[in-house]
């Protein structure tokens, strides 16, 4: 909050001279209560010398609406109206919250970057206990910013942990008025591991996407994890653990070893469906299907840091995957393959269509293997990072030469592909 022309003058002179290199603005403005917190003076300045050297600006609609000269902002159109107005003021990327949008049965956010509009959707949570999210939520997109992540990913990341504070501390009753606090330090309360922050997902990761099968582990005589150290050493950079036919007991005790592997080499280990066996190994994520656990509940059960994916054959599943707050997409399958039963494909034009239309990193699943791994990478979309393999790699009696052998054509189809584009 800053109360007068002079302070804001004070600020801009030490933001030059500091050479800040990321500068969030939550422009506070309008209290709770309704009180106008900056007279006409204080809003030119910002208009006219805040805002223009602002990488993100945060107000929420009432906030939008005082910088706009009082224009009324009722529905998300509105919305979308006011990040494009206030865009044109100057900052490279506007954030207009919509917690205070009359009718909505979500909380809905808007963000601008000056090319696209993304609609940021969570799930509107009953409490009194709302006070400070706005300036917390201006506080962990700095913190996302000055760790390296992108400006979206720090969006996310900050809306993510503000509807689990609020959720994890919406019965806490504090004083008589009307707002109350939410809990910030609920990952020192929440279990031992809830509060170590991974590292932010890679799309990179994805390059050589190794997904175990049982099966045809037990049929070479080798346990999943030798299989994963194998296809590790060969150059599998994050690998997913399947198993439809073992007791939670023994998949837990798999995943738990699986994992010791994967850290010990900096590779993400990803759970296959299973969102209770991901909690309790501390897996790096999970990965869903269409008729598993909606990537919106996972991501509730799991947190902001853990890694969710979901598998997606059309430009609709992959929107809402978007929406559910999924990190990347398995697209596919592309080619025919005995892991399924009774799976379509959707062919490289399927394949390509989807990737076009997400937002999301893309791997593609499905029947590949040495002989067409090259002709998915060549396709030069931009977002496909990879692809995931079964048979290729688990079906062959020395997984770490399959893998050496799989890795080194990707790599060379990925070289050929950007000299393309």
């Amino acid at each position: 909050m800053l109360p007068s022309v002079g302070v804001v003058k004070v600020l801009l002179q030490s933001l030059t001279e500091l050479s800040v290199r990321a500068l969030v603005v939550d422009p506070v403005m309008v209290s709770t209560s309704g009180d106008v917190l900056a007279g006409p003076s204080i809003l030119s300045t910002f208009r006219e010398e805040l805002l223009p050297i602002a990488n993100i600006v945060t107000p929420n609609i009432k906030e939008a609406s005082a910088l706009l000269g009082g224009i009324r902002l009722e529905t998300v159109a509105d919305m979308r109206n006011a990040a494009e107005l206030l865009h044109a003021l100057g900052p490279r990327n506007v954030l207009v919250k919509g917690g205070d949008l009359p009718d909505s049965l979500d909380a809905v956010d808007i963000f601008f970057n000056g090319e696209h509009f993304y609609e940021l959707r969570s799930s509107r949570i009953k409490t009194r206990n709302t006070h400070g999210t706005g300036c917390t939520l201006a506080s962990c997109i700095a913190a996302e910013l000055a760790k390296g992540s992108p400006m979206l990913t720090a969006v996310r990341v900050a809306k993510r942990y503000v509807e689990t504070a609020l959720e994890y501390s919406k019965d806490i009753l504090i004083g008589n008025g009307i707002q109350g606090p939410f809990d910030h330090l609920l990952r020192l309360k929440s279990g031992s591991h809830s509060f170590r922050r991974k590292d932010a997902f890679n799309p990179s990761d994805l390059f050589l996407y190794a997904v175990t099968d049982s099966g045809m582990n037990k049929k070479w005589g080798r346990s999943v994890v030798d299989a994963v150290a194998a296809a590790i050493q060969g150059g599998a950079t994050i690998v997913q653990l399947r198993d439809k036919d073992a007791g939670t007991k023994d998949f837990l005790e798999t995943a738990k070893s699986c994992l010791a592997v994967c850290r010990s080499h900096g590779v993400p280990l990803l759970i296959n469906d299973r969102v209770d066996v991901a909690l309790a190994s501390d897996a790096d994520g999970v990965h869903v299907g269409q008729s598993d656990m909606p990537a919106t509940v996972a991501r509730t059960l799991l947190g902001p840091e853990k890694i969710i994916g979901v598998s997606c054959k059309t430009i609709e599943q992959a929107q809402q995957a978007w929406i559910g707050g999924a990190d990347y997409i398995g697209c596919g399958g592309v080619y025919s393959t005995n892991t399924k039963a009774n799976n379509p494909t959707i062919g490289l034009d399927g394949l390509k269509t989807v990737c076009s239309a997400s937002k999301l990193p893309v791997v593609a699943i499905g029947g590949i293997n040495a002989s067409n791994a090259g002709t998915v990478m060549e396709m030069g979309v931009p977002n496909l990072k990879g692809v995931a393999v079964v048979s290729a790699l688990f079906d062959r009696e020395n997984v770490l030469a399959e893998t050496k052998k799989l890795h080194a054509l990707l790599m060379e189809a990925s070289s050929s592909s950007s000299k393309i584009q």
